[in-house]
């Protein structure tokens, strides 16, 4: 009988020890694939964070001292939206050959392309040094770092999206996308305090020390992301590709739509985030807030961003990509004006509102969704290319120039009036809306 009973199959509800332990080991590895996607954004959006609050308060002075202040604080805000510009470039390069070659790779490269650019920044010589070569080597070493980060950016969200299964994928790639406002807590923390010295000592070195930071936090990084595993979704598409099938370019260039419809609904999310993270800060100080103050909310707004985005990455799967993007643009046209308005109040307890209302509300349902949305549209072998180029042409139009746009705007309204701001990004709004009505619903599809 004892024989018998051992020959049968297990009762069901029984766990077999291999098979407990191997669920086990997924779901370790599955944590350390979060993790290793969410340090590597946090790191990667410290480092162009950093230089966006730089480029906010200390750039303008020292690398474009011979221009007026305001037409220096739009030279600097220029440099910012070279970044943006070649993040695009980043994505096709890394984005090739990711699909070619696999996620972590190019991961693990571009981790360290954004760590050297960001810690050369932080050496660089000022312009009244070593005269026009400085705002040149500036330019430079912001364009490797939007070359890093547009390779990135693909990378960390696909790795997540692709080891998920298929009713968590929004959740993973919200917790990867966490990484980007933990990136700009540490920012905002670390450049605030150095915001404290003296401005005659901020300007000579303080603001040179985050960038400085970089290389810590790039090497732990590196370290866990090494321990992770290639994406299985990539793998099986490896077996299965033909050697003369075409590349990842032609194959997102061949069916065109997908990828305008991408870039069209990328743009008001990254100009939302991109202003928050800029024109709102320049608005504060110029409304009688001193630079660590307004540094110091942006942060605890922050918080609140990093908290919400896997939050609102879980009501995706539940409610769609679509609905819920639409919600956050009508949001974001409907409070913009409330948001900056209280921002530029000077005022600490409007600050914080408007920064909770933009980071915590708006951000967070836009930047929750839009990276799944994005890439769910694509195919496996061309999704890391067309993912990639879709977000980082989205970034570029609208995070890279919004800030630099809205400063001009800003200047046409006679320096406080947002009216020509506020109507900006409701006509952006309104075309990333339309491109997101135009898609296919992705949330319950399966990744081919």
């Amino acid at each position: 009988m004892p024989e018998k009973i051992r020959d049968q199959a297990p009762h069901k509800g029984v766990v077999e020890p291999k098979v407990m332990a191997e669920d086990m080991d997924e779901a370790r590895h599955m944590r350390r694939v979060l993790l290793s996607s969410y340090l590597g954004s946090a790191v990667e959006f410290y480092d162009f964070l950093v230089y966006g609050t730089a480029a906010s308060l200390v750039f303008g002075h020292l690398f474009f001292a011979n221009l007026d202040p305001v037409l220096g604080t739009v030279a600097s805000f220029g440099t910012l939206a070279v970044g943006y510009l070649a993040r695009p470039l980043g994505g096709i390069i890394f984005g090739h050959f990711g699909d070619r070659l696999g996620r972590k790779k190019m991961l693990v490269l571009t981790m360290l392309l954004m760590g050297i650019a960001s810690t050369c920044i932080g050496l660089l010589p000022t312009q009244q040094q070593i005269g026009a070569l400085a705002p040149v080597l500036l330019i430079t070493l912001r364009l490797v770092q939007g070359l890093a980060i547009g390779g990135e950016w693909g990378g960390a969200t696909l790795m997540a999206l692709e080891h998920s299964k298929s009713k968590r994928r929004g959740l993973s790639v919200g917790i990867v996308n966490a990484g980007a406002p933990s990136g700009a807590v540490l920012a905002a923390l670390i450049m605030g305090l150095f915001a404290l010295l003296p401005e005659d000592e901020f300007l000579a070195w303080g603001w040179r020390i985050p960038f400085l930071i970089s290389a810590v936090l790039v090497a732990v990084a590196l370290w866990v992301r090494l321990g992770v595993h290639e994406s299985p979704v990539f793998k099986k598409a490896l077996e299965s590709k033909d050697e003369k099938q075409k590349s990842p370019l032609a194959e997102v260039l061949r069916a065109p739509k997908a990828l305008f419809q991408t870039v069209l609904a990328g743009v008001t999310p990254t100009a939302m985030q991109s202003l928050l993270a800029t024109f709102a800060l320049t608005l504060a100080v110029q409304g009688g807030a001193d630079r660590s103050t307004a540094l110091f909310i942006a942060a605890v707004a922050s918080v609140v961003n990093m908290v919400a985005l896997p939050v609102f990455g879980a009501l995706s799967d539940k409610f769609g990509r679509r609905p819920l993007l639409l919600s956050g643009l009508i949001l974001g046209a409907i409070l913009f004006y409330p948001i900056f308005s209280m921002i530029g109040s000077g005022e600490t307890a409007q600050m914080l509102v408007g920064y909770i209302l933009g980071y915590g509300l708006v951000v967070s349902i836009l930047m929750g969704t839009i990276s799944s949305f994005i890439s769910e549209q694509f195919a496996t072998g061309s999704r890391y290319t067309g993912a990639s180029i879709g977000y980082q042409l989205g970034a570029t139009l609208g995070g890279g120039f919004a800030p630099m746009i809205a400063a001009q705007l800003l200047l046409f309204g006679g320096g406080t009036s947002l009216v020509y701001v506020v109507i900006f990004f409701v006509a952006i709004a309104l075309i990333s809306s339309i491109a997101v009505l135009s898609t296919r619903e992705t949330s319950k599809s399966q990744l081919i």
